[in-house]
């Protein structure tokens, strides 16, 4: 794996339409294609970010570049839902060495 990041399996992660948690965990599993058997929860969402074994196959050799689009509405709705989000992105980050996660801003 390389710690380039333009060598990275790029996915994006659009939250537009979410509104609460439960659409954001259904945005994840969409855009990595988790398994059924994801949890849905924050601890879930933690461990799935942080195993390449469940992240789209291009990635697994390559690392992955999450770029998340459109969080905006979502973090001002529900800002401490967002905190808790942010900080589990980060963490699975600074666990997950081949795993980047991106802010998109507009």
């Amino acid at each position: 794996m390389t710690g380039d990041l333009a060598d990275r399996r790029i996915v994006t992660l659009d939250l537009t339409g979410v509104a609460d948690k439960s659409g954001l965990m259904d945005a994840v599993a969409r855009a990595l294609g988790l398994p059924d058997w994801f949890g849905r929860n924050w601890d879930a969402l933690l461990d799935s970010l942080g195993d390449p074994s469940v992240w789209p196959a291009e990635a697994a050799g390559r690392g992955l570049l999450l770029v998340v689009t459109e969080w905006e509405p979502y973090a001002q709705a529900r800002p401490d839902e967002w905190r808790v989000a942010r900080e589990v992105f980060t963490e699975a980050s600074e666990r997950t060495a081949p795993l980047t996660v991106a802010l998109a801003l507009a």
